[in-house]
């Protein structure tokens, strides 16, 4: 009888061992997911002859910005200090708040209107405005006045 115990405990001792490594392969699944989540990504603007490029942060409108490539829009000036382009929807606004650091070169989405903003000179953060990366080479493309088509499109 003791025999026969052990041999029916052994298919649960296998189970378990398989629970546990099913387990722990869906622990590490959603780990993988994060990092590949944190890494580089990087789009190319194009209007009239400008052509550059920009980093993005690793943050959800971000992504969601990088899921909608690629795009054809308009860009236009803005005040005295931003080329918009309207998207053809509104990004995800999850894990947005406030930032420091507003600089020439930003990319920002500004979610009340759904729109990119690309900032060529000093700005100040405002509620609504979520930073997506920076400009690569600096805010000079963004000097040419006027209303241009403008491609978005992902880098590999």
């Amino acid at each position: 009888m003791r025999e026969n115990a052990d041999m029916t405990h052994e298919p649960a001792g296998l189970s378990r061992r398989l629970l546990l490594v099913a387990a722990a392969a869906g622990l590490a699944l959603p780990a993988i997911a994060r990092a590949q989540e944190g890494s580089v990504m990087r789009i190319r603007f194009v209007f009239s002859d400008q052509d550059f490029t920009a980093t993005l942060q690793d943050n959800p409108s971000a992504r969601d910005l990088i899921s909608m490539l690629p795009l054809d829009l308009t860009v236009e000036d803005y005040s005295t200090n931003e080329k918009i382009a309207y998207l053809p929807r509104k990004l995800t606004e999850e894990g947005s708040g406030p930032f420091g650091n507003e600089a020439p070169g930003d990319l920002c989405y500004y979610a009340p209107w759904g729109n990119l903003a690309m900032f060529h000179a000093s700005y100040c953060w405002s509620r609504g405005l979520i930073r997506l990366g920076r400009l690569d080479q600096g805010s000079a493309p963004l000097l040419q006045r006027g209303e241009y088509p403008l491609r978005v499109e992902p880098l590999a």
